[in-house]
């Protein structure tokens, strides 16, 4: 009779082909469009407005997707559901190169944005399903980082393209990278359940509607301070280039800006991680949004390119210190049995205060001044920190580091 072999806990190291080399794959691309979406949109004769509407769309289609997300992954599983959305993406990518008219290319990047829904979506959950507890935070943020990375290097990799093509070349590398991260899918196997991993995901036996009545205090005190996480964040890539603008900084100069903070931003996911598992949650948690919030209050206080760049560089700071906390509080408090309905309406919250960041901006510089509005977003993000204070202790067992020892304890015994 053979002997039965103990499946090791997966390490970080063990989750990068299967888990986080997709993510960075399938953000290039990502990446490599956006900056030319509003470009093509213009050239099909879309006025600025138009543009700027078709802009949100991904985001639009992103926030909408969120739901049909979690049914097709539990139908399918994660793996396959991911493999579906890189094979539509690849074909909603198609539409934009091709495109000719205004119509089709808005429904393309509707498209695109269901599809990134349902990609993270599922490796969201399985991730969470399978990363070790005292290396949970670690992993999401590293997906994060994932993310991070590839959309660093997309807009390098699409302006290389172009410079040596067409404009809509683009999308023909975000065709590419969409395929790529498919086959690598396909080809890579998926990180094994060790013996100790969570229960198995959600099965078809609770709805949305009941998921949605089973956790509706929750998601209305920790997902509504989620969602004023998103609505800071989001808020942080409008208004840098709005005040560079109205500081009479050129393109170039705004674009260096963007570059030096995204660098801040992109080296932190790691450190982040590694903190919330050792001393809690709100250990990065409340100063992230803190720093964020009260950074962008003084950046109306600037007045040219090294106090943009200062205040730009403190901004991705507080922003890179909170990666991965959003999915790693959603991790925490999700129900084993029910996973991916419930982190569908987490991601749903989250993305709405992505939505809602740069609506904030707008109406109330229209109303007054435009850094008025900066201000009140960087309000929403202190507002966010006092949320997470009060309510992540009372439903994440991870929120201090108190709880993350008591967590430990229970590990061990």
């Amino acid at each position: 009779m053979g002997t039965k072999t103990e499946l090791k806990p997966p390490t970080l190291r063990s989750m990068i082909p299967a888990m986080f080399l997709p993510a960075m794959v399938y953000e290039i691309g990502n990446g490599a469009v956006t900056p030319v979406i509003a470009i093509t949109a213009l050239d099909l004769g879309a006025s600025t407005g138009t543009a700027g509407l078709l802009v949100a769309l991904m985001g639009i289609g992103q926030l909408v997707g969120d739901v049909p997300a979690a049914a097709l992954a539990a139908r399918l599983g994660d793996r396959r559901a991911m493999v579906v959305a890189g094979g539509v993406s690849m074909a909603a990518m198609a539409g934009c190169l091709l495109t000719p008219s205004l119509p089709v290319f808005g429904v393309c990047l509707f498209v695109l944005g269901t599809c990134s829904a349902t990609f993270y979506l599922a490796r969201q959950s399985y991730l969470t399903e399978v990363a070790p507890l005292n290396l949970r935070a670690r992993a999401l943020s590293m997906l994060g980082g994932a993310h991070r990375i590839g959309l660093f290097i997309g807009p390098f990799v699409g302006a290389a393209v172009i410079s040596l093509t067409s404009l809509r070349a683009a999308y023909v590398v975000a065709i590419v990278t969409a395929g790529l991260a498919a086959v690598l899918l396909l080809v890579i196997p998926d990180i094994e359940h060790a013996e100790n991993a969570p229960p198995p995901r959600d099965g078809p036996a609770e709805g949305f509607a009941s998921t949605f009545r089973a956790h509706r205090r929750l998601l209305a005190t920790l997902g509504v301070a989620v969602l004023a996480v998103g609505a800071a964040r989001a808020a942080r890539q409008v208004v840098l280039p709005l005040w560079a603008v109205h500081i009479g900084l050129s393109p170039e100069a705004t674009s260096l800006v963007f570059g030096i903070a995204s660098a801040v931003d992109m080296a932190l996911f790691y450190p982040s991680g590694k903190v919330m598992d050792r001393h809690g949650r709100l250990a990065v948690a409340v100063p992230s949004m803190l720093v964020l919030g009260a950074a962008m209050a003084v950046l109306p206080l600037t007045g040219g390119l090294v106090g943009l760049t200062v205040v730009a560089m403190v901004m991705s700071f507080g922003n890179g210190i909170g990666s991965g906390i959003v999915m790693t509080l959603g991790a925490d408090v999700a129900p084993p049995d029910n996973r991916l309905r419930f982190l569908s309406m987490w991601r749903l919250m989250s993305d709405t205060g992505n939505a809602i960041g740069p609506v904030v901006v707008s109406v109330v510089a229209g109303i007054w001044v435009l850094g008025a509005g900066i201000a009140a977003v960087g309000g929403v993000g202190l507002l966010a920190a006092c949320g997470l204070l009060i309510w992540a202790p009372k439903y994440s067992p991870y929120a201090t580091r108190a709880m993350m020892r008591a967590g430990a304890r229970g590990a061990a015994a």
